[in-house]
């Protein structure tokens, strides 16, 4: 979300604001050093300016030598006591500059050797940063084929789902079949046993007819008479050729009109 134009502005206002200020710290700094060391100057002539005036206040009845002399040595331990001071002052604050430099170097070293860990920890936060990376892309790349083998599955999944449909039509109808040809297959077993039996029960028919002439044709020869017989034996026998030409043959054997039986399951 953008902010209003007035903070953007007040905003940048405090920006150059600071940007001005921070431009004169140098300067600053410098009339800072030079105010104190003024300061310094002005407390060592107030105390010569001390001493010359305790010199002229002094008597004069002594000799010239002796107001030189006098005049000289005040100044001179003014002078001496306001350098003792200067040096004193300068040594204190080399003893402080020493010791604050022994103290920025103790923290260089300390923070050079936390930048060292901090490196250190940084080289070992982007090598498993990029083993991550490779992982996430060889991952990424499995998820990929894991789906576009998934979406595979799905399909043959779904090509069996559709063959198993149609098997199941097509078994169905086999079984429909099945069990109409199987109730056709008992009709027609069925009709075959039923012509079968009636061809059973005609040739028995044709053996009990064959028997009953073969044994009155036997009886009749037993009994024959001579050709000029016209007794109904002699018809009767005639009768008996007759039958015996048309259902049996010469040797005794069924005729192979009997014989022919239709084998067919239709009858």
């Amino acid at each position: 979300m953008a902010e209003p134009s007035w903070q953007e502005l007040l905003r940048l206002r405090l920006i150059e604001r600071d940007a001005k200020e921070s431009s004169f710290s140098s300067v600053i700094e410098q009339y800072r050093r030079l105010a104190q060391q003024t300061k310094l100057l002005k407390e060592r002539n107030a105390t010569l300016l001390r001493a010359v005036n305790s010199v002229k206040s002094s008597p004069t009845s002594s000799t010239t030598t002796t107001a030189v002399a006098s005049e000289e040595n005040p100044i001179r331990a003014a002078y001496l006591a306001s350098l003792e001071s200067q040096i004193s002052s300068l040594r204190d604050e080399l003893a402080t500059v020493y010791k604050t430099q022994g103290q920025n170097a103790q923290r260089l070293l300390a923070m050079n050797e936390t930048l060292r860990e901090k490196e250190e920890l940084a080289r070992i936060d982007a090598e498993s940063l990029r083993k991550a990376k490779d992982e996430l892309a060889i991952l990424k790349r499995k998820v990929d084929q894991h789906a576009e083998l998934m979406q595979e599955k799905d399909r043959t999944v779904q090509i069996l789902h559709d063959e198993i449909s149609t098997l199941q039509l097509e078994l169905g109808q086999i079984e429909e079949r099945n069990q109409n040809l199987q109730k056709d297959n008992a009709k027609l077993l069925q009709r075959w046993l039923d012509a079968k039996q009636a061809e059973a029960n005609k040739m028995n028919e044709a053996n009990a007819f064959y028997e009953d002439m073969r044994s009155r044709h036997q009886t009749n020869s037993k009994n024959g008479t001579n050709g000029s017989d016209t007794s109904p034996l002699s018809s009767g026998k005639g009768e008996l050729r007759t039958n015996h030409q048309e259902t049996g043959t010469p040797d005794g054997t069924l005729s192979p009109t009997l014989m022919n039986v239709n084998l067919t399951p239709n009858g």
